[in-house]
């Protein structure tokens, strides 16, 4: 296959990847700590309430973006024809703007925006290619 066509391809595959496990840890989260009086699809109501959450309604955001970028690292690096770590890196820094979007919107505990930022994303895109290049597949 074209190396060109495979660069694009584990970009739309590791984000999508990733996009799904972040949606279904969000989602899993939601369903053990549900939060009283809140529809979760209100982004005005969930803003409001956000500076006011127990620290148990952080975990599974966090997991998400974390391991979210991971995979979605993780799978980049599986794919790329070439520069397979710079790929994986490119998750990251696509799933970091994302996370700084959401924390700007969503404003939650300055603790969590710090972890948030400096470790669920930069980091997670290079231990998910590291542990790919370390046992997947070699060529």
């Amino acid at each position: 296959m074209n190396p060109i066509i495979k660069n694009i391809l584990a970009i739309v595959f590791g984000w999508l990847g990733g996009s799904l496990v972040n949606m279904g840890l969000i989602q899993t989260g939601h369903a053990l700590f549900p939060i009283e009086g809140v529809d979760i699809n209100d982004m005005t109501a969930l803003a409001e309430v956000m500076p006011t959450l127990d620290f148990k309604y952080f975990i599974f955001p966090f997991l998400a973006h974390a391991l979210g970028t991971l995979v979605g690292a993780a799978i980049a690096y599986l794919i790329a024809a070439n520069h397979k770590m710079k790929f994986a890196i490119a998750i990251g820094v696509l799933f970091l703007l994302g996370g700084i979007m959401v924390n700007y919107m969503l404003t939650g505990p300055t603790w969590f925006t710090v972890l948030d930022i400096v470790i669920a994303y930069i980091p997670m895109a290079y231990l998910g290619s590291s542990i790919v290049k370390k046992i997947g597949p070699k060529k």
